[in-house]
């Protein structure tokens, strides 16, 4: 995967066509395709957010609409709601063709700050 460009809450990833991310017939495999997308949204949502914020995809859905048979494929993202918390965006899967391999959309939440407690050991061997 490359970034080819980004911009406040807007990201553009690129990935070539590799038999490696090959399903049984030949087109590339849904999971790489799920990978670019969540990537690419990911690389949006940081665009967004203050440095080493963390979070993490809690919902994503992906519809296919035509397959991945050569050439490099584009994932443009877009977030679309911010909240404290959720963040959601979409992304549109392209082939080199210009046409729409699939659509995917995400929702990201960023994790409440919680205290860990650590319990110390009793010293053993009385």
């Amino acid at each position: 995967m490359q970034i080819v460009e980004t911009s406040s809450g807007r990201a553009v990833l690129s990935m070539p066509f590799y038999a490696a991310l090959c399903q049984g017939m030949g087109l590339m495999h849904g999971g790489a395709v799920t990978s670019l997308a969540d990537t690419a949204l990911a690389i949006a949502i940081k665009t967004l957010l203050p440095e080493n914020t963390h979070f993490v995809t809690i919902e994503m859905n992906l519809k296919f609409h035509a397959p991945v048979r050569w050439g490099t494929v584009k994932a443009i993202a877009q977030v679309t709601e911010k909240n404290d918390r959720d963040i959601v965006g979409e992304v549109e899967v392209m082939t080199e063709d210009g046409i729409k391999a699939a659509t995917f959309r995400a929702v990201f939440r960023i994790p409440s700050a919680r205290r860990v407690v650590v319990k110390e050991q009793e010293p053993s061997g009385s």
